[in-house]
């Protein structure tokens, strides 16, 4: 019968369980009889079977897998529980002739029924089998495969795969994610639908190219004949539930299997494989819990948790961790302690991202790297060694230059000022909080802060003043030049040097120590020189130049003074003083 396959589902990986596990599978037709030219085409809605476990095999999980003909049935009941199926598949052998398979997980009800009958009922596709009975395609039946553990086990992998094959004329299936450290005992399982025990043409399994057998249940030319091998049933019709040693058929270091089926007539539909493989490997992978970033900081501390939960054995300590930022290594580290079967360690790493790395990058962090993206430890998956996120450093915004400030020399180039002044126009003073630094280090780390920025005298001239104003995740600076300037002084129209301690003395206000180069020169009213001062000689009503330079005091009466203050932005400055006593 040569077969027009229109749909199929790939069987592929569908879950993995590493320890000390193994299964069964039970499971019934729907079919009265075996498909054949003098068989009557009848189907019934229910069918039973007994689940057996022994006293050391615990549950882990179990798999309802139910199929027939037609476009499906996706509600059934199983011990009177509704099922509805959580994922289906389809095939055809043309448009008119075309089959469903459906699965649900049933782990629960197994569970809490144990060992028992398990009746499936409410299945009922009996109004639609008559076009498929003159090909003998018509069927319905169920299986339900049971993950157990059981600690006297050796350690095993052991992989489901599922999906929706066809065949005639051939089939071939590569079943990958395997490990087989020790092929003792191995074996491989499956669940096929609508094979015939009087169909015999060419029908042969085949696992990496031997042909293999399990007579006289399933003999070598007559692979899929209506059998269970778990229970030795041999009235399953139209479906199998078989398994086969394979030991001598698959090798130690291989990672996959490829199955080959061959059928010149009988029309096979593989809905479910199970491999048993003896396996005592770990499984590392890795998980970032936090990554925890400073305000304008390149350094990052990343919590991480290695697990070794898919695994056989334990991973064992100093598995070393690589750490890449936009793919550059940046740092590594060790698992601190040997991690078992299902068990978890936890630790915490701090890195300093170098600057040559942006300030958005992906960290990656991959387990059983040595940082060479080598791995030392063999696994039972090389592929789920590494968790990544997405980064962004917290980086202080580039500096915003405010306008300076300008006030007059006090003296020796010293003024005073008040630094809010600069941002308040920039920021609300009132409610953002803020602190005046004369160095970026300072502000940086938050020491020396100005105490009384109200009231500042520089310290050089100019000077600049950093400002660090807090944000929500971290803070900005501000920066601005404090200038001093020499004001035009303010000269007094008279003094009185009588020693009465006010106002003895031509007292220049913002000249002494600001002008520090300037020349004052006294006359008096007949034009005659008679003081010359300086920065360190102020005029105090004595003279100290002219013919009659005694050192006396000059007697009252107005004098012109000349002060030139040796300052290219001003020019000599004259005038009458009045001396009075």
């Amino acid at each position: 019968m040569s077969a027009l396959k229109l749909s199929a589902q790939d069987v592929s990986l569908f879950q993995q369980f590493n320890g000390r596990f193994d299964y069964l599978a039970i499971g019934n037709t729907l079919n009265l009889n075996e498909n054949g030219p003098f068989s009557q085409c009848e189907i019934t809605t229910s069918s039973s079977a007994t689940l057996q476990l022994q006293d050391s095999q615990t549950v882990i999980a179990a798999y309802l897998y139910w199929a027939g003909s037609g476009t499906g049935d996706f509600d059934i009941t199983i011990n009177e529980i509704p099922i509805t199926a959580e994922r289906t598949f389809s095939d055809a052998l043309d448009a008119d002739r075309v089959f469903f398979a459906a699965y649900a997980d049933v782990t629960s009800i197994i569970q809490n029924q144990g060992n028992a009958e398990y009746t499936i009922s409410d299945f009922d596709i009996s109004a639609i089998i008559d076009p498929f009975c003159p090909s003998g395609t018509n069927f319905g039946g169920w299986a339900i495969t049971v993950i157990f553990e059981d600690e006297t086990l050796p350690l095993n992998q052991l992989n489901v795969y599922d999906g929706l094959q066809s065949v005639p004329d051939s089939l071939t299936i590569t079943l990958d994610n395997l490990n087989v450290l020790d092929n003792e005992d191995a074996k491989i399982g499956f669940i096929a639908w609508e094979g015939d025990d009087a169909l015999a043409v060419n029908e042969q399994l085949s696992i990496n190219g031997n042909i293999i057998s399990n007579f006289p249940l399933n003999p070598a030319n007559n692979a899929f004949n209506g059998t269970n091998s778990f229970t030795g049933a041999t009235d399953l019709y139209n479906m199998d539930i078989d398994v086969y040693n394979i030991q001598n058929n698959i090798n130690i270091g291989d990672t996959s299997a490829t199955i080959s089926l061959t059928s010149g007539q009988d029309f096979v539909m593989i809905n479910n494989i199970i491999t048993v493989l003896n396996s005592q490997l770990p499984d590392a992978t890795i998980v970032i819990n936090d990554v925890v970033l400073e305000c304008d900081s390149r350094q990052i501390s990343i919590d991480y948790m290695v697990n070794n939960t898919n695994s056989t054995d334990i991973l064992p300590q100093n598995t070393p961790i690589a750490f890449y930022a936009g793919g550059t290594l940046v740092g590594q580290s060790q698992t601190l302690q040997d991690i078992p079967i299902g068990g978890s360690e936890t630790n915490t790493i701090v890195i300093d991202i170098p600057e040559s790395i942006n300030e958005v990058f992906n960290l990656e962090i991959i387990v059983d790297d040595d940082g060479t993206s080598t791995g030392i430890i063999t696994e039972t998956d090389e592929t789920n060694n590494s968790a990544n996120t997405s980064i962004e450093l917290i980086i202080v915004p580039d500096i915003i230059i405010l306008p300076g400030l300008i006030t007059c020399n006090l003296g020796f180039e010293i003024g005073e000022f008040n630094l809010i002044s600069a941002i308040e126009t920039e920021i609300d003073v009132t409610t953002n909080s803020f602190e005046f630094y004369t160095s970026l280090e300072d502000l940086r780390n938050t020491i020396n802060p100005i105490s009384s920025p109200e009231i500042f005298n520089n310290t050089t001239n100019p000077e600049i003043i950093y400002v660090r104003v807090e944000t929500s995740l971290c803070f900005e600076i501000y920066q601005f030049n404090l200038i001093v300037e020499n004001c035009p002084p303010e000269i007094p129209e008279g003094f009185s040097p009588n020693d009465d301690n006010r106002n003895d003395t031509f007292n220049i206000r913002g000249l002494y120590d600001i002008f520090i180069n300037h020349e004052l020169q006294i006359y008096n009213r007949l034009g005659t020189l008679i003081f010359e001062g300086n920065n360190d000689t102020p005029w105090s009503g004595f003279t100290n130049r002219g013919l009659n330079n005694r050192g006396n005091l000059v007697p009252v009466g107005t004098y012109y003074y000349i002060l030139n203050l040796n300052d290219s932005n001003f020019k000599p400055i004259n005038g009458w003083v009045y001396v009075n006593y």
